[in-house]
């Protein structure tokens, strides 16, 4: 029997949103008309109000849906504290951001937003609603319709009273996480988290970790998608039913970027030849069709990087010196995105490049890291540029190592806990930089540091639309450009699964929240538009073939070196899979060897 305390979600889930944490109970009676009936309820905010609707009223068996909300809040000029309910009695608790799709005032919430536009929605839970919902005349659109058209990360829980329907899920490429657990014998509740809380992980039996062993996992990453719990509770038997249906995608746009399906795959001998020809060039015709992708890509991740970082998107409270932050490696992603930032934000601000090392200032990422701040400040000399060194000794992280843990959960490898423990340190921020003195014949300073930015920008989704992978070299050389376009697919359509989920745990529990440009749905749908072989040329040696169409726009943003950097994973990078390996295994050939928010129903709903 897993151990599960509300303390313990409520401690994760505030760490993830601290500007506030708030609860919400709704009572709902075993025996109802549906036609005629109110739900009981209880709510609290900021754990100091309560207030409890029809005391004397109040039933002897009912359905109990308990949600919680902890905010972290980038957008608005007033401060919102989730749950929220409207005047219909809809509760909705929110963790995302709207980039599109619906419209958000410039000094509002996203929250208060997208309740709005859901208030608006029809009760049904039909697919073809619009042939027989309307009011007064005038038509309605679902929830489904509401949820498709929204661009940027989300995840969402969403009590609709009208229908007594729960709404939940999470974006089409899953970059907010949500988590659930299904009801069994042992614990019958229904819970949706945005994280697992410390001590019910660490009671899971399921850790690779830990023992080598697969175990029942008691939580599991919520797939993609839309679903609808409907609460039917005049059943004969008394008892409490429901009904969990997954909706289709209605944005015909999304859809495609799901099904990541490109028009040109195989290239024909003469268009492989005349790529060839251009790539060999030292430089770039700007008038080439290739330059000409490239720029366009270029424009596309300046938009996206604009969406992302726009100062109206800040919560207007916070007065930070450096609203925006990036995880820097100095590899080429890293470097694209810090460039970008540069073009975007405004000059007075400040910009932290976190860069995480196990092997002090030897580790691969870390010396890529300080060349590549040289380059910066050669192509934006303006810039003040931090390099936050952020040293770690893996043999020393025990509290941390068990954080991580349970952040990491439902995940279980050594790869997912090197890479989430990197992510985690990265996102606290704390480490050195050196103070630049204001002469000449001084040396800099080296002082502590600790990075104070909540947006924290992440190259996520480039090697797997771009081929930055090894594995995606031998799938090419194997199959050719069909299986290369497979195992692509392939990745972007278990990126959800195996990436996403597991860093917005890790880079949120530090009140930080993490930001994916090469994610964007736009960026998406030119790169599927671009040929594969004008992607990719993976006959090409490392450096320079894999992700082609990025290391070409590295060059037209002045990034020389950084275009022709080989791809290397934080895990590497850093070193801390070498201190792992040893920890574990007693070396790296062993090591090698041995490898060869929310909602619970009783109900409730713990979310972040």
């Amino acid at each position: 029997m897993y151990i599960f305390l509300l303390d313990d979600l409520k401690a994760a889930l505030q760490r993830r949103g601290p500007d506030s944490l708030g609860t919400m109970k709704l009572l709902l009676p075993l025996h109802f008309n549906s036609s005629n009936s109110t739900n009981h309820r209880v709510s609290s905010f900021n754990e100091e109000s309560h207030v409890l609707d029809n005391v004397s009223d109040m039933p002897e068996s009912f359905a109990e849906f308990v949600f919680l909300g902890a905010t972290l809040q980038l957008r608005g000029v007033s401060p919102v504290c989730q749950p929220l309910m409207d005047s219909s009695g809809n509760v909705l608790v929110y963790n995302g951001k709207i980039f599109g799709g619906i419209e958000v005032g410039i000094d509002k919430n996203d929250t208060e937003s997208l309740m709005q536009s859901l208030g608006n929605c029809c009760s049904c839970r039909s697919q073809e609603h619009r042939t027989t919902c309307d009011f007064n005349g005038q038509a309605k659109g679902s929830i489904v319709d509401v949820l498709s058209v929204i661009k940027g990360p989300w995840a969402i829980i969403y009590w609709q009273e009208s229908s007594k329907t729960l709404w939940f899920g999470r974006d089409a490429f899953g970059r907010r996480s949500l988590l659930v657990h299904w009801p069994t014998t042992e614990d019958p509740r229904f819970l949706l988290s945005s994280v697992s809380p410390t001590s019910s992980s660490l009671q899971d039996s399921g850790f690779e970790v830990e023992n080598g062993t697969s175990g029942i996992k008691f939580w599991e990453e919520l797939s993609c998608g839309i679903y609808s719990m409907s609460v039917d509770v005049k059943k004969s038997d008394g008892r409490f039913h429901s009904e969990i249906k997954k909706h289709e995608w209605t944005n015909a746009m999304l859809k495609e970027l799901i099904e990541w399906e490109r028009d040109s795959i195989e290239p024909k001998p003469a268009e492989l030849n005349f790529s060839h020809s251009r790539t060999s060039s030292a430089e770039l015709d700007i008038n080439s069709y290739s330059s000409v992708l490239a720029q366009n890509v270029l424009t596309a991740l300046r938009e996206s990087m604009l969406r992302r970082i726009s100062l109206y998107n800040i919560y207007q409270a916070q007065k930070e010196t450096v609203p925006v932050a990036v995880l820097f490696s100095g590899g080429l992603d890293s470097m694209i995105i810090a460039a970008l930032l540069d073009k975007c934000l405004d000059p007075n601000y400040e910009i932290d490049l976190l860069n995480v090392s196990f092997d002090g200032e030897s580790a691969p990422d870390r010396i890529s890291a300080k060349t590549g701040v040289k380059e910066l400040r050669r192509v934006a000399p303006l810039r003040r540029w931090r390099l936050v060194h952020i040293d770690a000794d893996l043999s020393k992280l025990t509290w941390e190592k068990k954080r991580v843990l349970s952040l990491i959960n439902p995940a279980n490898t050594y790869m997912d806990l090197n890479i989430g423990i990197a992510l985690w340190l990265a996102a606290r921020g704390e480490g050195w930089m050196y103070e630049e003195s204001n002469n000449e014949t001084d040396e800099d300073k080296r002082v502590n540091y600790t990075s104070r930015a909540r947006i924290l920008l992440v190259g996520s989704g480039a090697d797997e639309q771009c081929a930055g992978y090894g594995r995606h070299k031998t799938k090419y050389m194997h199959d050719s450009w069909l299986g290369l376009h497979k195992e692509m697919k392939l990745d972007m359509q278990r990126i959800w699964k195996r990436n996403l989920g597991r860093d917005d745990r890790c880079v949120a529990d530090s009140g930080k929240e993490a930001r994916f440009p090469f994610l964007d749905e736009d960026i998406i749908r030119m790169l599927l538009d671009i040929p594969l072989w004008e992607i990719a040329d993976l006959d090409q040696p490392s450096g320079k073939g894999d992700k082609k169409i990025l290391r070409e726009v590295a060059h037209m943003l002045g990034l020389h070196n950084a275009a022709i950097l080989p791809k290397r994973s934080i895990q590497f990078g850093s070193r801390i899979a070498r201190e792992s390996n040893r920890k574990n295994f007693g070396s790296n050939r062993a090591a090698n060897q041995a490898s060869a928010g929310s909602v619970v129903i009783n109900v409730q709903s713990y979310f972040s």
